[in-house]
């Protein structure tokens, strides 16, 4: 699911090492791009491969291994050469500042207690000690403070596109507005700091958006979206004070917003605790994962860190390929989810120890065999399975072979397993996409 919201500020999975903050507030961008739609305006289209029709597999092997390697050097070469001539460009002033009165940003602040919630969840599953000590809870522990209206925009500017056209979009989006940045985004800069408000968006067409590459469909999401919270129909107030019923209606409201990206945005964004994906599939295949896990001393778990929701390197990758993720389950009535993205965009692949430069300790084979055995505390009974689930139905229901893209669990049966984990929901699920990764059955 994610590339991951998250894939998102955390919707993550995004302070990116590539921008520059030049004196300003500290804030998260939102950028985390999935599944393609041809629909969609790329400018830029990957390079399509063309089957070569001669010479021998010795020769594709020999000398055309170094071609392509002379060529690669080549062009990176160039690349590199673009970007000197750029890199010390003296970038202009935003149109609107980051500090102006008209954005109103979310503090970088949480609503609970981050301490209490660990110690809950430790104590109905001893394994989150574990996955607390060596991954840390990215959203929960590396708080920035974040314009809610960028982060849904960057959100809905990544909707079923790779992150590399994604990125490309969302330069030349800030660019309408920012018109002396380069025409290429080579320079870091602070995104957030150049991204327009919402009333700048509001007051342009949709012809102009589009020349930025959005799709027809694409800019009616952007222009509703900035719509409302130019009039006043969402505002930031709004946002914070809504419980999270009410935070579902103002967003589904929104054209092409549907219910997996509100989630993202709760948990990744405002930090909310206790929110619960049922539709997300990485979060059920984590669940369905880690309660086997504890039911049957047969089934093994790995945790894998680069499936955490937000990790830069999901962005920033050095393979040269896109991370794809599979779409929400549902979205709102009448409209497709607006993005596969986590909406936040910032969460640290391996986030710092309290008060120390040294990243916790990694994730072992040692650790993997203590997750998946470390169940309880002495003394502590093991959480048993819903009403009518066994063992066996837990591990039929994770063959993909049988099952595809289907669901593994209800909505009830998602509500039933993490039930123990209330009031502190969202921090469980956000190690889930980790756990998903996995080893089967």
């Amino acid at each position: 699911m994610l590339a991951l919201f998250h894939r998102v500020s955390y919707f993550p999975r995004v302070l990116h090492s590539s921008f520059v903050f030049r004196n300003m507030p500290i804030t998260r961008s939102a950028s985390r791009n999935n599944t393609v739609n041809m629909t969609d305006v790329v400018d830029n289209p990957p390079e399509v491969a063309t089957k070569k029709t001669n010479g021998t597999k010795r020769k594709a092997a020999n000398g055309g291994g170094r071609t392509s390697k002379k060529k690669a050097k080549a062009e990176v070469k160039e690349e590199e050469s673009e970007e000197s001539e750029d890199v010390n460009i003296d970038l202009p002033p935003p149109s609107v500042p980051l500090d102006d009165p008209s954005r109103s940003l979310v503090p970088a602040e949480l609503t609970f207690s981050f301490d209490d919630a660990k110690k809950h969840l430790i104590s109905v599953d001893a394994r989150f000690k574990i996955l607390f000590d060596r991954l840390g809870c990215g959203p929960f522990e590396h708080l920035q403070q974040f314009d809610p209206f960028s982060t849904l925009a960057v959100s809905i500017l990544g909707q079923q596109i790779s992150w590399k056209a994604a990125r490309a979009i969302q330069h030349r989006f800030i660019r309408l507005f920012n018109p002396g940045l380069p025409e290429k985004a080579t320079v870091p800069y602070d995104k957030d700091a150049y991204f327009p408000t919402a009333k700048q968006v509001a007051e342009t067409d949709a012809t102009t958006l589009r020349s930025a590459g959005l799709s027809e469909r694409k800019a009616s999401y952007i222009l509703d979206l900035a719509q409302r919270f130019a009039d006043g129909r969402l505002s930031t107030e709004k946002l914070l004070q809504a419980d999270d019923d009410e935070l579902y209606g103002l967003l589904t409201d929104v054209r092409g917003i549907g219910p997996w990206t509100v989630d993202m945005f709760a948990i990744f964004s405002l930090r909310r605790p206790d929110i619960l994906p049922t539709g997300d599939l990485g979060v059920q295949r984590g669940v369905t994962r880690w309660f086997l896990a504890m039911h049957e001393p047969s089934f093994n778990i790995s945790i894998s860190p680069d499936k955490l929701p937000g990790c830069p390197n999901e962005q920033d990758s050095t393979q040269g390929t896109d991370v794809k993720a599979a779409a929400p389950a549902s979205g709102s009535a009448g409209e497709s989810d607006a993005s596969v993205i986590l909406p936040a965009a910032a969460i640290p692949s391996t986030p710092q120890a309290r008060g120390s430069n040294a990243p916790p300790p990694p994730v072992t084979p040692s650790v993997n065999k203590a997750v998946s055995h470390t169940i309880t505390m002495p003394g502590e009974d093991v959480i048993p399975l819903p009403y009518g689930i066994t063992s066996n139905t837990l591990k039929a229901r994770l063959n993909a072979k049988q099952r595809g893209k289907s669901q593994l669990l209800s909505p009830t049966e998602m509500g039933e397993f993490t039930h123990p984990w209330k009031p502190y929901r969202s921090l469980g699920v956000y190690y889930m996409w980790a756990v998903a990764e996995g080893n089967s059955a």
